[in-house]
């Protein structure tokens, strides 16, 4: 068995060293079970020194140059060379035990796809609250969250990848058509940790103007940069 982890990156030179660590330590019990594991990081158009670093910790660096995680992320599964696509975001760092569920997954051969729970590492109140709200959504709908998608490689390319119509909600719309694939699970015994970063980025009502949005006009929201600043403007 042979795995490849996608990290997309834009300007993620803060996290991107401590979440390539992190990957390396959790992926060695991949390799404890004699499994290949390559790391690929998509410099998403940074303007900061993430590309370097990526290189500098032994990652294949790529370079996807319009501003679109769905692009970084097909981008970096287009050099991949492995059984299995392990997309993680930049700013998320898994464990062991977490990656040992999944390699358990993948070795019954029962899915075709499988995502996580995630947990925040610091965050308020009411972020975790909707972060909880959403664990809820997901493992119930068999939705996986964009930090951690795991798939199968050839159906991953079966299906056309991440769609480039959208800016937010790829991993969601992905989902459903990897549904009629096969069987999506969300593991959930060790949640996903990443950052909480945007609760203090962004505030509650910043939050709140770009989800009343998506809701009155789901199709064109999610389908204009211009309408997902809390994830394109660039606050890091």
């Amino acid at each position: 068995m042979s795995i490849s982890v996608i990290v997309p990156a834009y300007n993620e030179a803060k996290l991107i060293e401590g979440t390539l660590a992190a990957i390396r330590e959790a992926t060695g019990v991949l390799a404890e079970r004699g499994w290949e594991t390559e790391l690929i990081v998509c410099d998403n158009n940074s303007t900061d020194a993430t590309a370097e670093l990526a290189a500098a910790a032994g990652a294949t660096v790529v370079f996807e140059p319009v501003n679109q995680i769905s692009r970084a992320r097909n981008r970096g599964a287009s050099v991949a060379t492995g059984d299995w696509l392990l997309f993680i975001d930049a700013d998320s760092r898994p464990s062991r035990e977490l990656l040992n569920d999944l390699a358990g997954e993948m070795e019954r051969g029962r899915v075709v796809a499988c995502g996580a729970t995630v947990t925040m590492d610091q965050a308020p109140g009411w972020y975790r609250l909707a972060t909880a709200g959403w664990c809820a959504l997901s493992r119930f709908a068999g939705w996986m969250a964009g930090s951690f998608v795991a798939v199968r490689a050839e159906v991953f390319r079966d299906v056309g990848g991440f769609s480039t119509a959208l800016y937010v909600a790829e991993e969601i719309e992905l989902s459903r058509r990897l549904k009629r694939r096969g069987r999506v699970r969300i593991l959930h015994r060790h949640p996903l940790v990443t950052s909480g970063r945007k609760a203090g980025l962004y505030g509650p009502g910043e939050h709140l103007r770009v989800i009343v949005g998506m809701l009155l006009r789901p199709r064109r929201s999610m389908a204009r940069r211009e309408s997902c600043a809390l994830w394109y403007d660039g606050r890091r």
